[in-house]
């Protein structure tokens, strides 16, 4: 059977490679998916991927990249309409009902990467391959209130060593200026989420509620190792 298609785009994310994207892209691929990464900082929406899609879904870490993704979302609808819309990260909760106006069939916000993987599958076990059947299926499979999809997850998960091998080159990212004439390569990673305050102007607040989730460090620790070998001086 062929495996379900999905693209994960990232629109915005301060000038770094997107974690966003890394760390679900590893979860999905765990899981049997064909998975393709579009970071539209410094790539064109490539149609081709959008059109033979079976869910998009977007990274939306921040107020920059969730208005720069709404546009994209109605260009994504014109070319594959049948296609399953996603929006996650810590902006899509906070945006739920005008998300859902432009079309978004599901939100995850704070741990979203099983959740991506809980929704692949279940389009991966309703959806036939043949064109008209899928058309209909994902149509049928559009779930709003699914109980093993929430909105918002405080769930503590194992993570995956992330894949940035679909991603563009650490080279073409934000370098550090050393004041001396010198760029270097920069990495980023993360390895915590959420926050144990309850600052009342943070947006961190009413999304993670005071929990507090950490990376594993072994997973910390081999993203900076693969990040160094693939450049990263920094």
């Amino acid at each position: 059977m062929k495996p379900l298609q999905i693209v994960l785009i990232s629109t915005y994310e301060l000038g770094r490679q997107p974690f966003g994207l890394a760390s679900p892209a590893a979860w999905l691929q765990a899981a049997g998916m064909s998975v393709s990464c579009q970071d539209l900082a410094l790539d064109a929406l490539e149609i081709t991927l959008i059109e033979q899609a079976d869910l998009v879904a977007f990274y939306l870490p921040m107020h920059t990249a969730t208005r720069i993704a709404i546009p994209l979302l109605q260009r994504v609808k014109k070319h594959n309409p049948q296609a399953h819309l996603c929006c996650y990260g810590l902006y899509a909760p906070l945006n739920e009902s005008y998300l859902r106006n432009l079309g978004v069939d599901t939100i995850l916000g704070g741990e979203f990467e099983r959740g991506l993987v809980r929704l692949a599958e279940k389009l991966a076990a309703s959806t036939p391959r043949g064109n008209t059947e899928r058309a209909l299926s994902l149509a049928t499979t559009r779930q709003t209130n699914d109980p093993d999809l929430p909105l918002i997850s405080h769930e503590r998960q194992h993570f995956l060593s992330p894949r940035r091998d679909g991603l563009p080159a650490l080279q073409r990212y934000a370098t550090l200026d050393m004041g001396d004439g010198i760029q270097r390569t920069v990495g980023y990673t993360e390895a915590t989420r959420g926050c144990k305050h309850t600052c009342r102007h943070c947006p961190i607040v009413p999304v993670y509620e005071g929990h507090f989730r950490v990376v594993q460090r072994a997973v910390v620790l081999a993203d900076i190792r693969n990040q160094v070998a693939a450049g990263a001086q920094h």
